[in-house]
């Protein structure tokens, strides 16, 4: 906004109030003569106007038109300067006589519809005024009328307003030209005020800019009045301050600058050292991430022959301790792959690079997979482990197993390893659930060594743990509890932790998952258990609990004691159907557990018995005196209840003959390492008719050049010819330039991935190979196209080969033995699972008919492979091959239109099993 100055702020006050009143009182008389004009010429024209009409009664009363000409013209000369016409109407509205033949006689006539005027009145038309007076003469009232005059006519009278308007405009001029000469005198008085005062005031205000603008010589001169002097010698007086202020800070800047010049001197120096200290760091930094990747395909790679050869051991015959040692074996070896994991995922973590998958898995199983994993620690050092998991959790849901898996031995491993004695519990509960998605909560509690409140603030920092004796009495990286923390943040959860020293801690952590509507598995809600009554013996609280409700959930009668004289008393009084024990295996006590066991048993037919070991002698010493089964702590629901049932029914299921699928298919496999070559081609003669294999990439090219395989297992570093080169010249120069080839590689950093597929790998397996991943990886890659002796529709000889190969025969639309070999003769979760698939298919066929008439083949694909995936627990062999086939058919580009048989033969398939399926299930 801009400042009003003083000049103008004094013109303002002098020339603008003048002006204004001026104004003001000028158009105040100005209206008041405009007013009193207007009346002037009404009362002379009314004072014409009415005598006339007076006079004219009697001539108009007697038709004398003549005299009423002669009055009117009389009287229109007289006053021709304002009048225009008259006009006499008699009181019909007819003209009678009028004084100019050529005025407007209907202007002056009263409008059609409206009476004759009573008395004077004025209309004002344009610059006209037409006056209209009646002409009444006195009559004797009658009954025709109530007054005593009678209008027999009236007088109208035109008026011509210029007469008086030269006037009002006169008026007018001589008003304005008042106020302007009052403004005149007033901007003369303003201007003499101007030069007495601003003019001075704005040569300081010159001063100062001068002075502002560095100029400190600058003063203001002249002989001044009054106080304007004594602002003059104020400022000249600031002037002269300001000019030593300044001499003075211009010798301090000086020095300043001399300072500042040499303190730059060592900066530059400084930052040339940082700059070199920055290269040095980028080169670190890069030899850390070739070390990680060296370090992880130098170990992998052994590991990867330690890992799969004890696995193939396990699969043949063995005495118990062999097994015994090669399990050590492989948690030993397994122990070491997750200290190389650590490091590499707080790599990724670090570089912002994790990737959470989203896949279904069962939670129940995930969870008590790891609890078991780690029992072997805690028995070693007698300490109660169990697991709590709430029955109202849901147990089939969509996320990454694998990490929550991880977070959970995280926890639960630095619970056992900080523990000497007391026990470690774990409670599984929701925190939140809504229709598509599950808060899932985790507490482990241990009665361990327990922390100060500093050492909580430093616990979630790398390679940290609470101190240096931590470090020293118990080992570990450092890295297992902020891996843990970045990857629940990952999971969209939270972790903390609650710790007392030499009381314990308490850790929990909570992740979000959504809920698959597709059930994987269930816990057994066996008929044969149910309604049997169970004498369940168990010292500690937790374990009491959560063993209880597992039992409760197959609607068994549980009878839970703490106290062993309890117990024995219940035996001798009541009878029951089974006998839970949880023995103290330690070697004052091992004497009076196989006692307490061999007592029951003469009491209870069905006694079994858990222990804080996984020692098979111990399993078999227990067994002899009188158990019928002896589980390892600590008790989880699908080992319990299968434990109960195995040993609980007199005409057991026989174990069935193996329906494992050869696909026939030639695999080649390449691997400089010979011991990783011969456990690849192991894995794969399991999986595929004819196994290959190169010791490098030549090899692998001259073979592709002459065969052509279904899929290509390439390990990336070799000899002679890696396998990235390699890849390059067979999609190129050979028969397999559409093979899939999918790299094996102990290289686990998170950018390797990418930067395979990018090079033209259709997919990327990580050493130590998984046999499931591989299995997966052949069925969702291989080339169908190329099955061995393929002559009719790849599906059909993939179909034929099949059941050739497990020499089943033709399917039936239920086939129950099927169905409990795939529930691992578990009756109930053969039944479960065929009545999840029957309950589902209403709501999948719904939605597959959509989408095929969509044409939404992303959709359709989706569905099938749903299907596809729950007909495979199911046992309906009918329905299975149908969706195998249009998943096939689909994998292949085949269209929807192209499959529209396979979908009616799916839709009769469908309408089968539902008819069928009430004979073994219970519909929804």
């Amino acid at each position: 906004m801009q400042k009003i100055s003083l000049k103008d702020w004094v013109i303002l006050i002098t020339i603008l109030p003048t002006t204004l009143i001026g104004l003001g009182l000028a158009g105040y008389f100005t209206a008041s003569r405009h007013a009193q004009l207007n009346d002037f010429l009404i009362n002379k024209s009314t004072n014409i106007i009415e005598p006339i009409a007076i006079a004219s009664t009697k001539l108009l009363e007697n038709r004398q038109r003549e005299d009423v000409r002669t009055l009117l013209s009389f009287t229109h000369k007289n006053h021709a300067d304002i009048i225009r016409s008259i006009v006499l109407f008699t009181n019909d509205n007819q003209v009678f006589v009028t004084s100019a033949y050529n005025g407007d006689t209907n202007v002056m006539r009263v409008p059609a519809g409206y009476d004759l005027p009573q008395k004077t009145t004025v209309e004002e038309i344009n610059d006209q005024l037409i006056f209209r007076t009646p002409i009444m003469v006195e009559v004797e009232p009658s009954e025709s009328f109530s007054s005593s005059q009678q209008i027999i006519g009236y007088l109208s009278m035109q008026i011509d307003k210029k007469s008086i308007q030269f006037d009002q405009q006169r008026e007018m001029i001589i008003a304005f030209l008042l106020v302007v000469l009052g403004s005149i005198i007033s901007a003369v008085s303003s201007f003499r005020l101007i030069g007495k005062v601003t003019r001075p005031l704005g040569s300081m205000v010159q001063a100062v800019d001068r002075i502002r603008e560095g100029k400190l010589e600058s003063r203001v001169s002249g002989q001044l009045i009054g106080e304007l002097n004594f602002l003059k010698n104020g400022i000249n007086a600031m002037a002269q301050s300001l000019g030593d202020y300044h001499l003075e800070m211009q010798r301090s800047i000086d020095q300043a600058t001399h300072d500042l010049r040499e303190s730059l001197e060592q900066f530059e120096i400084q930052n040339v050292q940082l700059d070199i200290a920055k290269r040095k760091a980028q080169d670190a930094n890069r030899v850390k991430s070739e070390f990680l990747a060296n370090m992880s395909h130098e170990l992998r790679t052994p590991l990867n022959g330690v890992i799969g050869f004890t696995r193939q051991v396990l699969k043949t015959p063995l005495s118990d301790t062999q097994r015994d040692y090669l399990h050590t074996i492989e948690r030993s070896a397994n122990n070491l792959l997750a200290i190389i994991n650590d490091i590499l995922d707080f790599s990724k973590l670090d570089a912002g690079k994790m990737v959470i998958e989203n896949i279904p898995f069962a939670l129940r199983e995930s969870l008590e997979e790891s609890i078991a994993l780690l029992a072997p620690s805690a028995h070693k050092k007698n300490i109660e482990l169990s697991l709590r998991i709430n029955k109202d959790l849901p147990d089939s849901l969509i996320g990454d197993a694998m990490r929550i898996k991880q977070v959970l031995t995280n926890l639960v491993n630095n619970a056992i390893k900080f523990t000497d004695q007391g026990s470690v519990t774990i409670d599984v509960d929701t925190e939140h659930i809504d229709k598509d998605s599950v808060v899932v909560k985790v507490l482990v509690k241990d009665t361990g060594i327990g922390m100060s409140k500093q050492q909580q603030q430093t616990l979630f920092e790398a390679f940290n743990q609470a101190d240096k004796s931590v470090t020293r009495l118990y080992g570990g990286t450092g890295l297992g509890l902020v891996i843990s923390q970045r990857l629940v943040h990952e999971m969209h959860g939270d972790i903390g932790l609650q710790s007392e020293p030499d009381i314990g801690s308490t850790f929990w952590f909570t992740f979000k998952v959504d809920l698959n509507h597709i059930q994987l598995t269930t816990l057994s809600n066996e008929t044969s258990l149910k309604d049997k009554s169970i004498l369940y013996f168990e010292p500690h609280a937790h374990s009491r609990q959560a063993v209880a409700e597992i039992l409760t959930s197959t609607q068994m009668k549980v009878t839970c004691v703490d106290d062993l004289s309890e117990f024995e008393r219940l035996t001798e009084q009541q009878n029951f159907d089974y006998a839970l024990i949880a023995g103290d295996v330690s070697p004052g006590s091992l004497n009076q557990l196989k006692s307490l066991v061999s007592q029951t048993s003469e009491r209870i037919d069905n006694v079994h018995v858990a222990m804080n070991s996984t020692s098979p002698n111990l399993q078999e010493m227990i067994v002899a005196a009188g158990a019928k089964t002896c589980l390892s702590k600590p008790l989880v629901g699908l080992r319990l209840i299968k434990a109960l049932q195995d040993k609980s029914s007199d005409n057991g299921h026989l174990p069935l003959r193996s329906n494992h699928v050869i696909v026939p298919i030639k695999v080649l496999a390449v691997d400089d390492n010979e011991a990783n070559l011969k456990l690849i081609k192991a894995l794969l003669s399991e999986q595929v008719q004819e196994v290959v294999t190169a010791t490098n990439g030549e090899e692998a090219l001259a073979l592709c050049k002459q065969e052509k395989y279904a899929i290509i297992f390439m390990d990336i570093q070799m000899p002679k010819m890696d396998g990235i080169t390699a890849l390059k010249h067979i999609k190129d120069d050979t028969f397999n330039e559409k093979t899939p080839i999918v790299a094996v590689t102990a290289h686990a950093l998170s950018d390797e991935r990418d930067r395979l597929l990018k090079l033209g790998f259709n997919s990327y397996m990580t050493k130590p190979i998984d046999e499931t991943m591989l299995k997966h990886t052949i069925y969702e890659y291989c080339d169908f196209k190329l099955f061995i002796n393929a002559k009719k529709d790849p599906v059909e000889t993939y179909t034929q080969t099949r059941v050739e190969v497990t020499e089943q025969p033709k399917p039936a639309v239920i086939d129950w033995s099927l169905a409990l070999k795939r529930s691992a003769n578990n009756e109930a979760l053969a039944k479960d699972m065929l009545s999840g698939l029957v309950n589902s298919l209403p709501e999948t066929q719904e939605k597959l008919t959509e989408a095929i008439t969509c044409q939404d083949i992303d959709t359709t694909k989706s569905l099938i492979h749903k299907l596809n995936g729950a007909c495979c627990y199911s046992g309906v062999p009918n329905l299975a091959n149908c969706v195998n086939e249009i998943e096939t058919q689909l994998k292949q580009g085949a269209s929807i239109d192209d499959l529209e048989p396979n979908f009616f033969e799916l839709s009769d398939h469908i309408e089968a099993l539902t008819e069928q399926a009430s004979q073994y299930v219970t519909p929804a």
